[in-house]
């Protein structure tokens, strides 16, 4: 009975400490539960604090780059708009920007330094034109000048700006007006139409046979000009003119274009010689195409080409047409009908007319334009230079090659100053 009591003593001490040992291991357990509970908690409030305090980071660096903006551009942000501007393209190689060519002066390069010495866009916008969403409505050629170009860009709506940026432009380069416009607007691409006009003297009407050395004596008969005229109406509507331009095929349809109107105006003294304005208005032009509408217009009058040529020159066939001097072209106006249309009456953006500017346009041109013009012309003679040229050209028969070269020649020299 004694040898019992200790086996059995023995027994439950065994079974009293492997009970202790699985409750000291579900303790463990518990214990270890929650700490792993504990930690991901902690972890988690950690993340919570870590995001939380990236967002005040983030806040704070915003804060910051706020207070490190300038002045300006929190006081005028910027703005989609479109600037009326006026120069006489004398001494300038066109309207469009060349970068890397600084040697050729541009229009748009005079304009982009005074847009940023104004304030109006930041200096880092003058290398990549994009960054303000710049575009103008039409590019024109060498020499050529504009009373009405558009040009649409984002700004800062600074105070006075028309006046501000008129201040680091030379005299004959003007922004004469400026309007809101839609986010999306393009001046190029929303316009509907483009009028330009084409000052000469009227000799370029003359006989072939007259004296060019009295040119001041000449004075231009009504019937020649109701001639003139009878051929520019010619033009009016839809036609192939591939032979007006350089370097386009017969059945490029780019080359078809549209023309609304195209008249000479009646003749008028300045210093002492005739001069007459021809007005011309189309969907868009290409390169040098006005120009030699005109003088292909000018070789019929003066008897270097039948009047058959013009009709001839929509065909398929190379036809050898003069293109007149570019001094005496003008960009008068550009037309947004759609734009105003759509957007002109909806209570937030103006029609892109410009009546009110009207006086300003009228007083550049009387200033800067017509003068330079007509000095040039009295001085130079460049429109009797190069009516001497004429009596080469073959209006008979298609192009020879060596004057197509020439005249290829000439175009490339131009090109990149195109008209539209």
């Amino acid at each position: 009975m004694f040898r019992v009591r200790p086996l059995l003593c023995a027994l439950f001490y065994h079974r009293q400490t492997e009970r202790n040992g699985r409750l000291s291991k579900f303790f463990r357990m518990m214990s270890e539960g929650n700490m792993e509970k504990q930690t991901a908690t902690l972890l988690k409030r950690t993340s919570e604090e870590n995001e939380d305090s990236a967002e005040r980071v983030q806040a704070a660096k915003r804060l910051k780059t706020e207070g490190e903006q300038p002045e300006d551009e929190k006081k005028f942000p910027k703005k989609k708009v479109v600037l009326l501007m006026a120069y006489s393209g004398k001494g300038y190689y066109g309207m469009q920007r060349n970068p890397g060519n600084s040697q050729f002066r541009t229009i748009e390069d005079d304009l982009v330094a005074a847009l940023i010495k104004s304030g109006c866009i930041p200096e880092n916008h003058g290398d990549e034109m994009k960054k303000m969403s710049f575009q103008r409505c039409a590019r024109t050629d060498k020499g050529v000048s504009a009373a009405g170009q558009v040009v649409s860009l984002k700004v800062r709506m600074i105070d006075d700006l028309i006046e501000k940026v008129n201040e680091h432009l030379p005299p004959q380069i003007r922004v004469l007006g400026l309007k809101r416009v839609t986010q999306g607007f393009n001046s190029k691409n929303n316009c509907d139409a483009r009028t330009y006009s084409y000052m000469l003297p009227t000799v370029a009407f003359s006989p072939k046979d007259y004296d060019t050395g009295n040119i001041a004596e000449f004075r231009l008969e009504p019937e020649t000009l109701q001639k003139v005229n009878r051929l520019f109406a010619l033009y009016k509507g839809t036609h192939n003119f591939h032979n007006f331009t350089s370097q386009k095929a017969p059945n490029d349809p780019s080359a078809r274009r549209y023309i609304t109107e195209m008249s000479c105006g009646e003749p008028f003294i300045r210093r002492n010689h005739e001069f007459a304005v021809i007005n011309v208005r189309g969907q868009s032009f290409m390169l040098h195409q006005i120009r030699k509408m005109i003088g292909l217009v000018i070789a019929v009058i003066k008897g270097y080409a039948k009047e058959e040529v013009i009709e001839r020159s929509w065909g398929q066939d190379k036809v050898d047409v003069p293109k007149a001097p570019g001094l005496g072209l003008i960009l008068e106006r550009v037309h947004f009908d759609r734009y105003n249309k759509r957007f002109g009456g909806d209570g937030l953006h103006e029609k892109l007319e410009w009546d009110r500017e009207e006086e300003a346009i009228k007083a550049f041109k009387e200033s800067h334009i017509y003068p330079t013009i007509i000095e040039t012309e009295c001085e130079e003679g460049s429109m009797v230079s190069w009516m001497s040229t004429l009596p080469i050209h073959d209006f008979d028969a298609t192009a020879t090659e060596v004057q197509d070269s020439k005249v290829k020649k000439q175009d490339d020299a131009d090109e990149g100053n195109a008209s539209d």
